[in-house]
């Protein structure tokens, strides 16, 4: 660990209202660091970029909630097409497009009369074959009563019998042809399987359908709740299901580009294999969705919150660097002196990131602003400024 002073004196009064600095230059490729002392930060940086500022962070103790994030896509709780389950021609059209409707309301209609007809037919024959049955009965009653006093032969009462049994299974017939009957009658009114949203309709009132037909005539998705489909990569996998093992998992969708919440929901379930070809695998999760912002299809971002990290050192995310060794920070020691510090850092979270080793709670270290990254990379001057606004010298990277 190389240490480099910093050090300041007062201006002139002709000078400019800040402090001189002590510069601290880092040879790209080699890390060989030169000081300079009582250089002005115009100075420091003539002839190349201007200075940069940044600033002075502390690394405190926070209970950190670690998330896992994953890309995915919007699903309907189920999708249905809708259909018609007999032929016939389109008489009417209930719903418009885009319109929600409940479980059992009428969509559209197709011609009743034929299967009208069909089922009284059907009505027809069983009432004659109900009333051939009352002649048999009584026909075998006499047989009975004729066997009884030996007027009659056991042949003939059997073969009576025979024909009351038979056209009692004809009847059975007659009333499952009235059910079938009854049943095409009712598939003439189509009807919606569960609430939901129609989309487009695809079939006008006039055409002729039929129950073969590969089209369908619109389509009804219920999307609340909606389900939201993602992946992880493959060796999150153990801390899901431990999450999962201790309770209730928290999920929250996001749009596309992670900045705004469309839904918070939970954690369904995680699919039974990885995909060898991506080390990833599926997982979903379930949205209320009541104001209907995750729309069916809608690439989301899904976090999830495994864990919470308590009294975690963290530091901002700007104040990590990294090196040919590994991650550091610019830590200060209290001569203000700036010294490149190894750290093992952990997960990040929004803004900060959790140090895992190398610092202590209360040690001071520079935060570069995303701006200054960019600068740095450039091969600006980034001008450090503790908390007060006094300068205390700057690095040129």
């Amino acid at each position: 660990m190389t240490q480099h002073d910093v050090s300041t004196r007062r201006p002139s009064a002709r000078s400019k209202p800040f402090l001189l600095v002590a510069v601290l230059v880092l040879a790209a490729g080699i890390g060989t660091y030169f000081v300079w002392r009582n250089v002005k930060p115009a100075e420091a940086s003539r002839g190349g970029p201007p200075p940069v500022p940044v600033s002075v962070a502390n690394a405190a103790r926070k209970d950190v909630p670690i998330y896992l994030t994953g890309l995915g896509t919007v699903q309907a709780t189920f999708t249905v097409g809708i259909h018609s389950q007999v032929d016939g021609k389109l008489q009417e059209v209930f719903f418009k497009e885009g319109q929600h409707v409940k479980k059992d309301e009428v969509l559209a209609k197709i011609d009743p009369r034929l299967f009208q007809a069909a089922l009284d037919q059907a009505k027809a024959k069983k009432a004659q074959d109900e009333s051939s049955m009352v002649a048999l009965q009584k026909d075998l009653d006499r047989f009975r009563t004729l066997g009884v006093k030996g007027f009659e032969t056991q042949q003939n009462l059997d073969q009576q019998q025979s024909k009351v049994d038979s056209m009692k299974a004809t009847i059975m017939a007659d009333e499952a042809m009235i059910e079938t009957a009854q049943t095409q009658l009712d598939y003439t009114a189509i009807k919606a399987p569960s609430d939901g949203r129609m989309g487009m309709r695809l079939v006008d009132p006039g055409n002729i359908v039929r129950a073969s037909d590969p089209g369908m005539m619109a389509t009804l998705v219920q999307a609340q709740p909606a389900l939201g489909t993602f992946t992880l990569p493959a060796q999150t996998l153990d801390q899901v299901r431990e999450a999962m093992k201790r309770g209730t998992v928290e999920a929250i969708a996001y749009d596309r580009d992670n900045r705004n919440v469309l839904s918070t929901g939970t954690l369904q379930t995680i699919d039974n294999v990885i995909d060898p070809a991506t080390a990833s695998y599926k997982l979903k999760a379930s949205f209320a969705n009541t104001d209907e912002k995750l729309w069916p299809g809608e690439f989301i971002s899904v976090r999830i919150q495994i864990e919470t990290r308590a009294q975690a050192i963290v530091v901002p995310s700007p104040a990590i660097q990294r090196g040919p060794k590994g991650m550091f920070v610019w830590a200060l020691t209290e001569k203000n002196t700036a010294v490149a510090k190894p750290i093992q850092a952990g997960p990040a979270v929004g803004d900060i990131t959790i140090v895992e080793g190398g610092l202590a709670p209360g040690d001071r270290v520079v935060r570069l602003a995303e701006p200054a990254r960019a600068m740095q990379a450039a091969g600006a001057t980034a001008v450090l400024v503790e908390a007060d606004g006094q300068l205390l010298g700057a690095i040129a990277v």
